[in-house]
């Protein structure tokens, strides 16, 4: 039940999000954040998180399950909550991993 136009704010709150956050660095920590890769990385996280929800939810469909969980009923379980942070964690992963990634901040 998702629709393309929370898709499309979903991405544009987390690119805004992550631009958000980077100026909140700034200011704290006297560096000078590529805004342009920060958002590109906010908008490429969004949709990735959007893929791994989607896919739990196509694995749940196929098993006819409706919930993972009993306790809130109707809110999915708990596999629910970290559907979308599994999918993004083995990219966050690769990037953090990455020598390059930290010249997104440049230190003053």
């Amino acid at each position: 039940k998702k629709t393309i136009e929370g898709a499309i704010s979903g991405v544009i709150f987390c690119t805004i999000s992550f631009v958000l956050y980077a100026f909140l660095i700034a200011k704290l920590e006297n560096v000078q954040p590529n805004y342009i890769m920060i958002a590109v990385i906010g908008a490429f996280i969004s949709v990735i998180s959007q893929l791994g929800d989607l896919a739990a939810s196509a694995i749940k469909r196929d098993y006819g399950v409706k919930d993972y969980g009993s306790i809130f009923p109707g809110h999915g379980g708990i596999l629910d909550r970290f559907d979308s942070i599994i999918a993004v964690a083995p990219f966050l992963f690769l990037l953090t991993g990455n020598p390059e990634f930290i010249k997104i901040f440049n230190f003053i």
